[in-house]
């Protein structure tokens, strides 16, 4: 493929002084030259390289530096290891050239994004230890993770020219993990694009359906939000007070969460979007202009108290600040009103990084504190966890990412901030490691109460310990903090470890009198003999002599035994060979892989399936292929953590194949209402009702169906049949 170099060249140059013209911070002449040093060297380093679409490379670093400058508003060093961030990797250019030309600092940054770079080119159990690489390079420079996100914006902004099953990979992945980071780095924005890019990619049906949807309701939404400028402006200006009034879509991704989580359409969600006032405000003022403010609208518009949130008075852990406020405004429709001053909003766009700029000047000291406490529990769960599953480390890291809180007092008066639905053990692991585990109660305002119980907001806590406390299995059960959870399982576990090895010296001592030798192969094979799943099981009932010599006495007997049989077994393969075939009989229903294979498979349980549905294989390691439904709602955790053992997979012959499946339908009740149903489905279909409820209350019913379907085309024609039903207001199909 030609390509017109000069034009390019030009292009290049072009993108260059826009990232400068439009970067955050006014540069002196010393930053200049630092971005335009970075410039030419990663220029230089990609010359011969280009993206995908076949666009030059060097295009994809300059754009990471304008997200870094302009949509996370970092300085110029954090730009120049934007523009450098795929150098070590991709070039001849090592960690210690970054070193000598930009120094320690940037030559850190940039070798740190190497290390995380490399874990999406990697399998699961790698992908675990340089995760811990990511988590722990936050602790020493979270300028590390802020490029990150913003490589990973622009990735996920380009995503179109990549093959469908890599998007999906990427796409899950992203909302895996960098979305909630991005959330508890207090990226508000980045984080809704990169929830709504990940739904375009991983259920595209919906995320076109919602846009379409937005699109046509934006007139009327302009419309509403001008009416609402119009009355509380006027009060506002009464008031000597200088403010911008903002409309916006609320994302798409959070509307589709609330469409699932409420069980409505689009059109019932009544809180699709919002209004920012934002006012400029010195800081001894702030908090007073953001009460003023509240005073006028709430004059204006009834409001929804059980609504309102203040996270001026006591802002979130990210250092998130602002007024929340539903009222009922013009044409009488509830609205969440969103109220925060120029430096509360700019901390709400552009999260931790922001804070830096407003030292001087305003109280940031608790908001800083909240951040490096996260850090440091960061810091702890990993050295804790060494020896974890990927699955449970990112889960357990991740509790603290999404988490809402509730906010507790100590003894002493000082807050606590932990997240909802913390137990009173979970306060403990958080005043100290020691504390949890010696916790025996709690005193919660000046009640004896268990260390079960959830605490609530302005819960005063004091902890009752005992030396002769120990950390107990059940405790699992309820604590929700990383840390508690951590200390827990890391305790148990050098306990457990202590007593295997102590039943493996046991069962070493009966081997070698039973004259048999210890190895691999046998401890195998008396696991199955026991029925165990792994040889510490196996261990473990030896220490606690749930198995002794005469079960030992029992396995050497069998092993004569099972040789006969086996055999036996060999001289008559009929049975097994019919059994066989009558497995594979429907083998030709799905194929996988680029190759349309015919492979043995089951459905997933987690999902229900039917012909026609999008789906994808599963490689399990003990039960073979698992086929899922693209919708089904593990499939975003199969990809991110494990999208080497997914495969892709297609109907074949599905109109002959039956499947069950179950819908729910609800209306008003009326008298031949079941008749109209049941005609519908059993008459016009021609469909198999296998069983049917209906509850009725106060002139409603709602009922749920199971029906033996043939393909989904039929299914969506019996959908479209009922609604024509009078009466009938929704109908859908239930995941099992």
């Amino acid at each position: 493929m030609s390509y017109n170099l000069e034009q390019e060249n030009k292009e290049i140059l072009s993108r260059y002084k826009d990232l400068i013209s439009n970067t955050y911070r006014t540069l002196d002449e010393d930053n200049n030259k630092l971005i335009r040093k970075a410039f030419d060297i990663a220029l230089d380093a990609h010359k011969d390289q280009r993206r995908k679409t076949g666009e030059p490379y060097i295009y994809h670093p300059i754009a990471v530096a304008k997200i870094v400058a302009t949509e996370i508003g970092l300085g110029a060093n954090s730009i120049a290891c934007a523009l450098l961030h795929d150098v070590i990797e991709d070039s001849d250019y090592t960690y210690e050239d970054l070193k000598k030309i930009f120094g320690e600092k940037i030559a850190n940054i940039v070798n740190g994004l190497t290390k995380i770079s490399i874990m999406n080119h990697q399998n699961i159990s790698v992908q675990s230890e340089n995760y811990r690489k990511l988590l722990l390079t936050l602790s020493e420079d979270f300028r590390v993770i802020l490029i990150k996100i913003a490589d990973r914006l622009h990735n996920m902004r380009t995503l179109e020219s990549m093959a469908p099953d890599k998007q999906k990979k990427i796409a899950s992945e992203t909302v895996y993990i960098y979305s909630p980071m991005a959330h508890r780095l207090g990226l508000y924005n980045i984080k809704s694009e990169l929830e709504d890019l990940s739904l375009k990619y991983n259920n595209p049906e919906v995320y076109n359906e919602i846009t379409e949807k937005l699109e046509l309701a934006k007139e009327s939404r302009e419309k509403y939000i001008e009416e609402f400028k119009t009355e509380v402006s006027e009060r506002l200006k009464e008031e000597g007070l200088n403010f911008t009034i903002k409309g916006r879509a609320k994302a798409i991704s959070s509307i589709y969460r609330k469409m699932l989580k409420q069980g409505v359409s689009f059109e019932e969600v009544f809180d699709n979007y919002a209004i920012r006032i934002i006012y400029k405000s010195d800081a001894k003022n702030e908090k007073f202009l953001a009460w003023k403010i509240y005073s006028i609208v709430t004059d204006v518009y009834h409001s929804n108290p059980s609504r309102m949130r203040d996270w001026i008075t006591q802002p979130r852990s990210t250092g998130y600040e602002s007024l929340h406020l539903t009222v009922l405004g013009p044409d009488k429709k509830w609205i969440e009103v969103q109220i925060r001053s120029e430096r509360m909003d700019e901390i709400a766009e552009k999260g931790v990084a922001a804070h830096y700029k407003y030292k001087e000047g305003y109280k940031q000291s608790s908001e800083d504190r909240n951040f490096e406490n996260w850090v440091t529990e960061i810091r702890e769960v990993l050295e804790q966890q060494q020896n974890l599953s990927t699955s449970e480390l990112l889960d357990n890291i991740k509790l603290n990412l999404y988490s809402k809180e509730v906010f507790v007092f100590t003894p002493k008066g000082e807050i606590k901030i932990l997240p909802t639905n913390a137990t009173a053990l979970d306060f403990a692991f958080a005043v100290h490691s020691d504390l949890g585990m010696k916790c025996l109660g709690a005193k919660i305002n000046g009640r004896l109460v268990p260390i079960s119980y959830t605490l609530q907001n302005g819960d005063q806590v004091d902890i009752l310990s005992s030396q002769n406390q120990k950390p107990k299995s059940d405790w699992l059960e309820f604590v929700v903090t990383s840390k508690a959870k951590s200390k827990i399982k890391s305790y148990l576990n050098s306990q457990k470890n202590q007593l295997v090895e102590e039943g493996k010296e046991i069962l070493q001592r009966k081997l070698r009198h039973a004259k048999i030798n210890f190895n691999d192969e046998e401890i195998n094979k008396l696991q199955k003999f026991f029925n165990l799943k792994t040889s510490q099981e196996l261990f473990l009932k030896f220490q606690s002599n749930e198995l002794d010599a005469s079960s030992l006495r029992k396995y050497i007997e069998s092993k004569n035994v099972f040789n006969n049989l086996l055999s036996r077994f060999r001289k008559s393969p009929a049975k097994n060979q019919h059994f066989e075939e009558s497995k594979q009989q429907n083998l030709d229903m799905i194929v996988f892989g680029k190759d349309e294979e015919k492979l043995n498979y089951t459905y997933a349980k987690c999902c229900t399936v039917i012909p026609g549905d999008k789906i994808f294989g599963f490689i399990t390691i003990s039960e073979g292929i698992k086929v899922h439904s693209d919708n089904c709602p593990n499939a975003i955790n199969l990809r991110a953590q494990y999208d080497y053992r997914v495969i892709p997979a297609k109907w074949v012959n599905a109109e002959s194949f039956k499947n069950r499946v179950k819908i729910e339908i609800e209306g008003l009740d009326r008298m031949g209402m079941l008749n109209d149903i049941t005609t519908v489905i059993s008459g016009a279909m021609g469909m198999d009702m296998k069983s049917m409820s209906i509850e009725s209350n106060d002139g409603f019913f709602i009922g749920n169906i199971n029906l033996e379907v043939k393909n989904k085309s039929q299914l969506e024609q019996t959908f479209k049949k009922l609604k024509d039903i009078n009466g009938v207001s929704r109908v859908r199909r239930l995941q099992s």
